[in-house]
């Protein structure tokens, strides 16, 4: 599990292997990973965009842009939390994730950038 905290925001994340949607042999790696959005400010926000860069140990780097999270655009008051669970597919096995959240403050419309902070994505057999 890893966070972070950007004016106010905490961003959390845990990340899980899923072996039963994987396919070693055909070079096939699927990751869930869970994040939990947590507003500690004085003031509502809204999640308007999110921007990630996914990087494969195979040196293949993807860039993912686009509104919201799984569909939503959730507002989160002071004190609220927002969960949502998507996911990842690497060839290699072994991977990482970053990226940042575009939030709107309700109030006044201010854009502010969150940092969602680095995770790493590895088959457990892999580090052996």
């Amino acid at each position: 599990m890893v966070t972070a905290i950007t004016k106010g925001i905490k961003i959390t994340v845990e990340v899980e292997y899923q072996p039963a949607y994987s396919s070693p042999t055909q070079f096939h790696f699927v990751f869930t990973y869970r994040i939990i959005i947590e507003n500690l400010s004085e003031f509502a926000f809204q999640l308007m965009r999110r921007h990630w860069y996914i990087h494969d140990a195979n040196r293949q780097v993807k860039e993912v842009e686009g509104e919201g999270v799984v569909g939503l655009q959730p507002i989160l008051e002071p004190g609220e939390s927002h969960t949502y669970v998507s996911g990842c597919n690497l060839k290699s096995g072994i991977g990482k994730m970053y990226g940042t959240y575009t939030m709107r403050r309700i109030m006044d419309d201010k854009k502010i950038e969150v940092e969602i902070p680095e995770f790493t994505m590895f088959v457990p057999y892999k580090l052996n």
